[in-house]
Formats: C-alpha cells, sequence, structure tokens
C-alpha cells in the first residue's frame, strides 16, 4: 500500500498550530486598531463635553442693542465656547445686510440721555442721538456692527435668523450677511437652549 500523499499526525497538528497562531495574530492587530479607534473617538467626546455652550436670543434692533449680543458672542467664541445667537422680530434687522447699517437709537425712554422725554419726542431726535453714539464709538475705535457680525461668523459663531420673522416681515434669505443661518423656527432655538450651559435674551 502506498504512503507518498499520506501525512502523519504530528505535521497534521504543526499545520493547525500554525494556522491557528497566523489567525490569532490578525485577530490580535484588529483588536489593537479598535482599542485605538474607541481611544480616540473616547478623546473626542471628553473634549467636546468641557467645551462650553452658550445662547442668546436677539429680540431688539436699535443701534445700541445690536452691540450686546454680537460681543458676548465673539468674545465667548474666543474663548472656545459653541456660542447660538438667534435673532427674532426686530433682532432680526441685525443681520440684514441694508438695515443694520441704518439702526436708529432712541432717545425717548432712555434714562441715559441727557434730554427729558418730552424733548426726546422731537422730530429728529432719534437721527442726532445716533450720530452721537456713532461718534463715540468712532472716537474711541470701537469696532462697528458689520465688522462684529464678520468677526463672529470668523469665530464660528452661529448667528441665525427666525424664519418666521424673516416671513413676516417679508424679508428674502439673500437680504441677510453671508454667513448666516436662515430657516431656523423656535423649536430648534428653544433645542440649544436646553443644551446650553448659558441662556441669554437680549
Amino acid at each position: 500500500m502506498s504512503t507518498d500523499n499520506q501525512t502523519t499526525p504530528i505535521e497534521d497538528g504543526e499545520a493547525d498550530a500554525e494556522s491557528n497562531a497566523e489567525i490569532d495574530a490578525a485577530e490580535l492587530q484588529a483588536l489593537r486598531e479598535r482599542v485605538e479607534e474607541l481611544e480616540e473617538s473616547l478623546a473626542e467626546a471628553d473634549l467636546g463635553d468641557d467645551q462650553k455652550k452658550m445662547t442668546i436670543v436677539a429680540t431688539q434692533g436699535s443701534f445700541d442693542m445690536a452691540y450686546p449680543p454680537l460681543i458676548l458672542a465673539s468674545t465667548a467664541a474666543a474663548f472656545g465656547w459653541e456660542v447660538v445667537v438667534f435673532h427674532t422680530f426686530w433682532g432680526l434687522d441685525i443681520l440684514h445686510e441694508e438695515k443694520s447699517k441704518d439702526l436708529k437709537l432712541s432717545a425717548v425712554g432712555n434714562p441715559n440721555m441727557p434730554v427729558p422725554n418730552a424733548v426726546a419726542a422731537l422730530p429728529g431726535m432719534d437721527t442726532m442721538a445716533t450720530k452721537m453714539m456713532q461718534k463715540k464709538i468712532d472716537d474711541n475705535g470701537t469696532a462697528t456692527i458689520e465688522e462684529l457680525i464678520d468677526l463672529s461668523l470668523e469665530s464660528g459663531v452661529d448667528l441665525q435668523a427666525c424664519q418666521m420673522t424673516i416671513e413676516l416681515m417679508d424679508y428674502d434669505e439673500d437680504d441677510f450677511y453671508d454667513g448666516v443661518t436662515t430657516g431656523v423656527g423656535a423649536a430648534t432655538a428653544l433645542q440649544h437652549m436646553a443644551e446650553s450651559d448659558i441662556q441669554l435674551l437680549v
């Protein structure tokens, strides 16, 4: 009887051992790669958890009230915070490319104006008060509204325009500065507020 093609039990055992060793090495390498992926994901998750979030709701569109949300937002972004500014009703004019250049400071009812309300209500007083404030801003070297919008967008601030107000005011999405997020509703704004560490109504 011929035995040319027969293998001994010892040879079979050695072949199985080599096969198992190759499988174990491949599985071990795959396991190591998976562990590295999980460690990277965990590191990114930990970094995200440490990032503070702030949501500002801007409702007023007067010249003086355009500054607080933009200054707070750009400053928080400089600290590495995730910032959303939701502009609704008259606050929407801050993001409107044309209207933002013609915002007025109201002289009536302003306790810091050096004139009584009876005088402040006279025609042209709002324009005069606005020009006085603009001069102070220029003399002080303070950024303009347009510059603050650009700074905020460059810093990663999400400047949002309320969709309901866009429709109410009959604005077009192209009317706003490039980079402004349109089509945002109240439900989305509330979700941002719920997830934020700080919520402000301006």
